[in-house]
């Protein structure tokens, strides 16, 4: 089983995240987006899963302070990709690479089905 888990570091649901993992004995590879970034492959990639509109996390306080002008521009998968190049903290997180299928955000429940594990 190859498992990523895709956040930032001071963000409590990576956190969660990350020990709830690490709890159980899954291993699991992390990249911190503020220390390695989001390349144009990897959002790609993620929108041939992912709806953009679900990768937006428009509750954070990275979407709260764009301009409200930026933030009225995000109406398609063009616009929300370069937003989160240029801003990858505006990215839901957790994000999971569990195989090459994503899952996205923290629920306890949601990780014992996906990993077998209570």
């Amino acid at each position: 089983m190859r498992v990523t888990l895709y956040g930032i570091a001071n963000c409590d649901k990576v956190r969660a995240a990350r020990n709830w993992l690490a709890q159980r004995g899954v291993e699991a590879g992390f990249h911190d987006f503020k220390q390695h970034g989001v390349t144009p492959v990897l959002l790609a990639g993620w929108l041939k899963q992912l709806e953009w509109t679900e990768l937006v996390n428009r509750r954070g306080t990275t979407w709260k302070r764009l301009p409200e002008a930026r933030r009225n521009g995000v109406t398609s998968a063009a616009a929300a990709s370069a937003l989160m190049l240029d801003q990858p903290s505006v990215i839901k997180r957790p994000v999971i690479d569990l195989d090459g299928k994503l899952h996205l955000g923290f629920d306890a429940d949601a990780y014992s089905r996906l990993f077998g594990k209570s």
